[in-house]
């Protein structure tokens, strides 16, 4: 059978995220997958050990590399960190969670984001998908279609969307978008902190609520897809409103605020 590879370069920059998988064999049965595709990163959030043989008997020789440079992380945040755009795949809808769309209709989303972009697909634990927490910080949420019963194996879901991926991509060509223009996840955990810390200091956030109005916030940044200067420039905005609101007694004796965190890059 002839087989098509796709290069390197077209999806160097995507890599696949699972979360707690329960079982070596589809570690390894993934990184092969992602391999057939041209995907060379594989990062998976567990604090156990995993049988190195019993992945590398499933990767088989061809992505035996993956199994090799596999990074490991303990928290979703770590893992989560160095990519620009995440998507979640589930099989659970909610009024709460991201909207739900097929893996095409994610894909063809993505394939402009592609050029200089790290991308992330995330797969939950064989048992029981993402959680609500870790779709906190995915920007798109991926549904299989199914007849009936909704459950797939884990490499099988991850092949699907690997495909999906792949297919997309030949159609279109790659949208020149400058390398980091996009804010990370690393950029946006640290926004949304500032976020919750602000709207904390005024009681717009509380214990009763904070999850909920969180999780909306996030949904909706998320979907406006902030550059690393604007995701800069809000964090910006809440240090001086948290400085103000933490040492203003007065317009008579406050003193000048700290300077912008921007105004040195600024044209």
């Amino acid at each position: 059978m002839n087989r098509r590879h796709t290069p390197t370069g077209q999806l160097g920059e995507v890599g696949i995220i699972l979360i707690g998988p329960k079982f070596p064999e589809n570690i390894g049965a993934s990184a092969r997958i992602a391999s057939n595709f041209g995907i060379s990163k594989l990062t998976v959030v567990s604090s156990e050990s995993y049988d190195q043989e019993r992945m590398l008997k499933m990767a088989t020789h061809k992505a035996a590399h993956l199994i090799h440079e596999m990074r490991v992380c303990r928290t979703v945040s770590e893992a989560a960190a160095p990519f620009h755009c995440i998507i979640g795949t589930t099989a659970r809808q909610g009024r709460r969670r991201l909207q739900d769309q097929t893996p095409r209709e994610v894909m063809a989303e993505i394939v402009p984001m592609l050029a200089g972009n790290h991308i992330g697909l995330m797969f939950g634990p064989e048992d029981s998908g993402l959680s609500n927490e870790d779709l906190d910080f995915c920007q798109f949420a991926s549904t299989i279609p199914t007849a009936g019963f909704s459950s797939l194996n884990l490499a099988q879901a991850v092949a699907i969307h690997c495909y999906e991926l792949y297919t997309a991509v030949h159609p279109h060509p790659f949208v020149a978008i400058p390398k980091s223009e996009f804010a990370n996840s690393f950029d946006m955990e640290g926004m949304y902190e500032h976020i919750e810390e602000a709207l904390g200091e005024i009681n717009f956030l509380r214990d009763t609520n904070r999850v909920y109005w969180m999780r909306n916030i996030r949904q909706f940044l998320g979907r406006v897809r902030l550059k690393k200067k604007e995701a800069s420039l809000i964090r910006g905005i809440c240090r001086k409103f948290l400085w103000y609101s933490r040492h203003a007694q007065g317009p008579e004796c406050l003193p000048d605020p700290p300077d912008h965190p921007l105004e040195e890059t600024a044209p």
